[in-house]
């Protein structure tokens, strides 16, 4: 064996020698100066021919968009504008009077019209709160709803629970029975899977037979409180109006100045309710559903085809099915209804990846239906495919990124691409200003706040993607926005509206001891490297400062201090800096 092994090396060391010297005999020697140059001229060439020329396409594409969205804000602000100088609310454009009203402004049936017969008048109403895992706000809602003034006989409390969770389901349940006790038609529903998510609990509640009797529903999310008076102040516009199938209101945020999320979130909601949702209601008596602290009518959602799960934005998928049948909408911005915004980042974003993938995903499925729909006008049909989806769904979500956070930085490493004044400053300051109109308190946070959507627009842009393409494990997936009970945290004035709020959260105390906290104390735990900290916003943040570094020292175009300050943002996310830090436990 050990011959054999050594005359087998012989040879191969034989072949090698003889290998060596056939290569070391051949006349082509690699001049690598000369390859270096190939590599050089190929580079340019590539550089001339595909990528500033791609790169300038894409400047270009952004510039039109963002024309776009300036001509949007600009239509919706001035249409805004004209509404309220000419006051021309819901209750001008739409018929609205009192139900029915006894002495001393007691509704009908109440103890002091003595046989009830009164309360014939009034409709039967359905109210429907979906929960999971709500063990922070359950009380909350549930003792709102059940405080509504209504005759007792005409509205029925559905709580829709779909916990995981056996302790929050038993708590949900004792306090649904706490407030039949008192008197309150209250029925505590649950269903043996979550298929379908919200819009399957939903469409199961519509289910059951004493659902047949009404004819309306108010919905309210689990951190949701309606005032007391919400439903006659808006089932007037159901009743009187037979072509409106949808009545919207207004969130009212009640931690809103937790932390700079918080109040980075109210800046943006209150643009959208105070302008986008009355702009659309008063051109085109259309909008997206909010899908909660809005009243439906039944017999609408049933003529849309009822709630569908095809996507992660079920309210909007109902609304616009509801709208192509004919159907009105009508927001009603003085109502108002309290409600609690995520304080976690990470809470946020799983938010924002839900209200950005699902319009994208829901576009993609009924961009055809919209145009083959027989029943609205070709006006509606251009607003509702250009101006409600594209520009409102796809264009904002992705121009955001594109431009502000990878055209504009990378421009500054090639010297033959020039974006116009206009385009860097002038169009985005106005689309800026257009927006913080809504919350003309925390103006002295718009800069903060543009640095922070740009951020934000990272992960918009990639939800939007997903759905448009219709791919990837995250477009259907629903997270629910994680809830801290801060609604707990409000102090309710002694007069107005809010005094209402003071009886209904001393009737939401329970009635039995407990030998545990509802809310266990918080333990501190070591925190995981992937979990404090977040890799995207890093490596982006890192890039766009390195690109504001080129400028100054080689480029000299003058973006690096806009490009420090979104590096900076994105470093500022990265390292987990953002709203309030999530609970954890051991």
């Amino acid at each position: 064996m050990d011959a054999g092994g050594g005359g087998g090396g012989g040879a191969m060391s034989i072949i090698g020698e003889e290998a060596a010297r056939l290569w070391a005999e051949l006349p082509v020697r690699v001049d690598w100066a000369s390859v270096g140059a190939q590599c050089a001229w190929a580079a340019s060439r590539a550089r001339a021919v595909v990528v500033v020329p791609a790169v300038r396409l894409l400047v270009f594409l952004s510039l039109a968009m963002t024309v776009m969205i300036l001509v949007e804000k600009l239509f919706v602000c001035a249409v805004c504008l004209a509404v309220r100088a000419l006051r021309l609310g819901p209750d001008r454009r739409y018929r609205w009077e009192p139900i029915a009203t006894g002495d001393g402004g007691k509704a009908a049936g109440d103890e002091e019209s003595g046989d009830g017969g009164g309360a014939a008048k009034y409709p039967m109403v359905l109210v429907q709160i979906p929960m999971y895992n709500e063990r922070e706000v359950y009380k909350l809602s549930i003792g709102a709803a059940c405080a509504l003034e209504w005759p007792a006989e005409r509205f029925v409390v559905q709580v829709l629970d779909d916990s995981t969770d056996p302790v929050v389901k038993d708590l949900v349940e004792m306090e649904c029975n706490r407030w039949m006790s008192k008197g309150v038609n209250i029925k505590y529903e649950v269903r043996g899977n979550r298929k379908g998510y919200k819009a399957g609990a939903l469409k199961e509640g519509l289910k059951h037979d004493y659902v047949k009797d009404c004819q309306y529903i108010a919905m309210f999310d689990a951190d949701f409180q309606p005032e007391s008076d919400f439903l006659l102040r808006t089932i007037p516009f159901l009743v009187h109006n037979p072509e409106i199938a949808l009545v919207q209101t207004r969130w009212k945020f009640v931690n809103s100045d937790e932390c700079l999320l918080t109040r980075f979130q109210e800046m943006s909601l209150d643009y959208h309710f105070k302008y986008e949702q009355e702009a659309g209601s008063s051109v085109y008596s259309f909008f997206g559903f909010n899908g909660t602290a809005g009243v439906w009518r039944i017999s609408a959602i049933n003529d849309a085809g009822g709630w569908k799960d095809r996507t992660t934005v079920e309210d909007m998928d109902l609304a616009v099915r509801a709208m192509l049948k004919g159907w009105k909408f009508v927001y009603v911005g003085d109502i108002k209804v309290k409600s609690e915004l995520p304080s976690t980042f990470k809470a946020y974003r799983f938010q924002q990846h839900r209200w950005s993938c699902g319009p994208a995903n829901l576009f993609k499925k009924m961009m055809v239906e919209i145009l083959e729909s027989k029943k609205v006008s070709l006006w509606s049909k251009i607003h509702l495919w250009y101006d409600f989806f594209f520009v409102g769904k796809v264009a904002a979500h992705t121009v955001t990124f594109i431009y502000y956070c990878f055209a504009i930085p990378v421009s500054v490493l090639f010297p033959e691409i020039q974006i116009p004044l206009w385009g860097v400053v002038y169009i985005p300051t106005v689309i800026t200003l257009l927006k913080a109109l809504g919350t003309p308190s925390s103006f002295h946070l718009v800069i903060l706040w543009v640095l922070f959507e740009n951020v934000m627009s990272l992960h918009r842009i990639k939800a939007a993607v997903s759905g448009l393409l219709d791919a990837g494990g995250r477009v259907n997936e629903w997270v629910v926005t994680e809830k801290l009970g801060d609604a707990n945290k409000t102090k309710p004035s002694i007069n107005g509206s809010d005094s209402v709020q003071v009886i209904d959260i001393k009737i939401t105390e329970p009635d039995v001891k407990l030998t545990e906290p509802l809310v266990p104390k918080l333990v501190k735990r070591q925190t995981r490297f992937w979990e404090r900290y977040h890799c995207s916003e890093l490596f982006v943040g890192t890039c766009i400062i390195l690109c504001g570094c080129y400028d100054v020292f080689y480029a000299k175009k003058g973006y690096y201090i806009f490009l420090f300050l979104q590096g900076t943002a994105f470093l500022v996310t990265g390292f987990g800096y953002v709203g309030t830090l999530p609970p954890s436990t051991a």
